[in-house]
């Protein structure tokens, strides 16, 4: 089972999924998280005090829809289309990030967000509590 979480910014409300990495725990554990957005081509990013888990798998290349989580940075990143890094339309992270899971459903609205905006991520209904990773 995912941990649900809804990502609201501005006026927007997203429904995501975690995945069952430690980085993913990491960060439901850590919710609720808020802070002013940054764009970063079609990604939306900011920081966190969230660590990353040590040996989870991490990439650069993402998925449309995919949530990824920066170490160098602490930064929660949601991708859904090309970002400088880019040679095509499939988002590519500035340097390899931990997957960390998914949004569901459509992220096009995401293209309105300006920097600065405020984000709130926080635990979604159906979700599993902290600490049930094994």
């Amino acid at each position: 089972m995912a941990y649900s979480i809804r990502i609201k910014v501005g006026d927007l409300a997203l429904e995501a999924e975690l995945n069952d990495t430690q980085t993913a725990d990491r960060v439901y554990r850590a919710l609720p998280l808020e802070a002013e957005a940054s764009r970063w081509g079609d990604e939306i990013y900011f920081g966190t005090l969230v660590k990353a888990g040590k040996g989870d798998p991490m990439r650069a290349e993402m998925a449309v829809g995919e949530i990824g989580f920066w170490p160098p940075g602490r930064a929660f990143c949601i991708f859904w289309g090309p970002t400088p890094a880019s040679a095509g339309s499939a988002p590519v992270a500035a340097s390899p990030v931990v997957p960390i899971g998914r949004v569901v459903g459509d992220l096009k609205c995401l293209s309105d967000v300006a920097d600065g905006t405020a984000i709130r991520i926080e635990a979604g209904p159906g979700g599993r509590p902290p600490g049930s990773l094994s």
